[in-house]
């Protein structure tokens, strides 16, 4: 099963760290993840508009078997937007904090909105 992450990206001056580690402590706990903040390595994002890098962000999650919300992730107009999509699509979604207290034996998350 594949997690997509969600969370704050604009004005977050801190979301690539934030981002990775979350993505990172996941890969600890055996889950494979989607980690958008991660695009920038393939994808001219600078030169995109926010509705283009949505739009990427999208066909993203669309891969994905369930959301995981990040810290600050109300806050964020995408990441509404990202649960949105999830919840229209019947993906299951959760808080990075129930994943990690889950543990690595978990075949697949075991709660959703």
């Amino acid at each position: 099963m594949i997690g997509y992450l969600s969370g704050p990206i604009t004005g977050n001056s801190n979301y690539e760290q934030q981002f990775s580690q979350a993505a990172e402590a996941l890969a600890r706990e055996g889950r494979d993840v989607i980690n958008p903040a991660a695009l920038d390595w393939a994808v001219p994002l600078k030169e995109l508009s926010h509705e283009k890098i949505m739009a990427i962000d999208l066909k993203l999650l669309s891969m994905a078997d369930y959301l995981v919300q990040l810290p600050g992730w109300k806050d964020s107009r995408g990441a509404n937007r990202e649960l949105g999509y999830a919840m229209a699509m019947g993906l299951p979604v959760f808080s990075l904090e129930e994943l990690l207290e889950e543990g690595s034996h978990a075949d697949e998350p075991a709660r959703n909105l």
